[in-house]
């Protein structure tokens, strides 16, 4: 039995800020990882797939040189091999420098292997048992594999396995109609492939406002991608080489032939081989810890941070939880999740940035809310840049005058965004940036101008 004042299992966004929080306070701490460090975000998530991003997004300027007045010979040529090798070194780079800090910082020691609970202050790994009388499960999540007919008879990709890919798929059939699947169905078709996107539902990504799912419809369709929406019925097959998508959908055709397959249908936590059951550790009926206001799980001095929990799914949502428990344990500071905001990015070309309440959930909230809205095409910013798709959107309450929430869908809103997102956690009234002067020519000197053009919504 080794000692330590605290344990963490699971080395991604949450866990190796928290170690060095508690080790540079002295206290001796174990680290247990049992894959890669880093987690999802820097291994198969935010990292990898932002670099895939950026490489689809200059072919497709390339390939639009001429309207920049641009001349360029010939067609514009892939190398997947390379794309997937930058992609490698940026993911290296960081998972690598991450690894040597946490196995050079004094007072943390780095175990590799599989965590279990021997009891609600014992944790197994690689034959050893470690003791702490603070444990915190930072142990992330992975892709769902839908029990649909016919899955076990076709081959299949799923967000991670997609990190290996270093060809074109000639044909990429796309299950899931939201983050994962729009992101690598917009970049996979900027590189050269077919892509169709099939989507159980009557609309791509079904929580944000009609209209907002229209539009990145429509930008998505405008690049040559196939939406087929209302599939509720999917089964899968293999043709010789090629896999077999039967489809019943309103309208189109009943199969959809491809050459490769990618499941984004969500995700799971990654709770279910632990042995929480004997630490006292409560799951809900999907599997993710049950944590309260402060993070705390069902059993005394232990924690649960990042996807695992089932309070956010992002990797700046990890990292607040980190934030959070740290404030608690070692800065007296009573934070706690209820002082979150909704915030996040889609991150298809151009982006959907969000924060607080969509339109849908704001009209029955019994406030009197306001709306302004400004396509992006009356952006001088987009204009300049022949990036015009999109449009943005803030809401506010018309008797408290604080901003409620905002959809922005167009070029830089992934940015532009925070200047919302800091006036609502200042929770001042929106006049405050209505009357500000911001720089030209931005993405964000308009956000004023909509502030100014609010309307009661109906």
């Amino acid at each position: 039995m080794t000692d330590f004042d605290a344990i963490i299992i699971g080395a991604g966004q949450a866990g190796p800020s928290l170690a060095f929080r508690l080790a540079g306070a002295g206290m001796k701490v174990a680290v247990i990882e049992r894959h890669l460090i880093g987690g999802s975000c820097v291994n198969t998530g935010c990292t990898p797939t932002k670099a895939l991003v950026a490489s689809a997004y200059v072919a497709r300027i390339a390939r639009r040189a001429g309207e920049y007045g641009l001349l360029v010979g010939g067609d514009i040529g892939i190398d997947m091999r390379q794309v997937k090798a930058r992609m490698d070194a940026i993911v290296a780079a960081s998972r690598n420098g991450l690894t040597s800090a946490l196995e050079s910082a004094p007072n943390i020691m780095l175990y590799r292997g599989h965590a279990r609970f021997a009891s609600p202050q014992v944790v197994t790994v690689a034959g050893e048992q470690l003791r702490a009388g603070q444990i915190f499960i930072n142990v992330g999540g992975r892709a769902v594999v839908p029990p649909m007919p016919g899955i076990n008879e076709v081959p299949y990709l799923t967000n991670s396995s997609m990190m290996n890919v270093d060809f074109l798929p000639p044909h990429l059939i796309i299950i899931g109609g939201s983050y994962i699947g729009l992101e690598f169905g917009q970049m996979y078709r900027r590189f050269g492939s077919q892509v169709t996107i099939i989507e159980m539902g009557p609309r791509l990504v079904r929580h944000e406002d009609e209209d907002v799912s229209a539009a990145i419809k429509s930008i998505l369709e405008l690049e040559g991608i196939e939406v087929r929406l209302n599939a509720e019925c999917v089964s899968l097959a293999k043709r010789g080489d090629e896999i077999i998508a039967k489809v019943d959908c309103t309208a189109g055709a009943p199969e959809i032939v491809g050459s490769h397959l990618l499941l984004a249908v969500g995700r799971r936590p990654n709770t279910d081989d632990l042995d929480l059951d004997i630490a006292g550790v409560r799951c809900d009926e999907r599997g993710y810890i049950v944590v309260d206001d402060r993070l705390q799980t069902t059993a005394p001095g232990i924690w649960a941070l990042g996807d695992c929990n089932g309070r956010g799914a992002f990797t700046h949502t990890a990292y607040n939880d980190f934030e959070i428990v740290a404030a608690q344990l070692l800065d007296r500071d009573p934070r706690s999740l209820g002082e979150r905001i909704t915030a996040y990015a889609l991150y298809t070309d151009p982006p959907l940035a969000r924060v607080g309440m969509t339109l849908a959930q704001a009209r029955p909230s019994g406030r009197r809310v306001l709306a302004g809205d400004r396509p992006m095409t009356r952006v001088a910013r987009a204009v300049e840049r022949g990036e015009t798709q999109g449009f943005m959107r803030i809401l506010v309450d018309g008797d408290s005058k604080e901003i409620l929430g905002a959809s922005l869908l167009g070029t830089g809103c992934d940015e532009a965004v925070h200047a919302i997102l800091d006036l609502m956690y200042a929770r001042v009234p929106y006049t405050v940036m209505q009357r500000a002067m911001h720089i030209h020519p931005t993405v964000s000197e308009l956000l004023p101008t909509i502030l100014g053009g609010l309307r009661p919504v109906v």
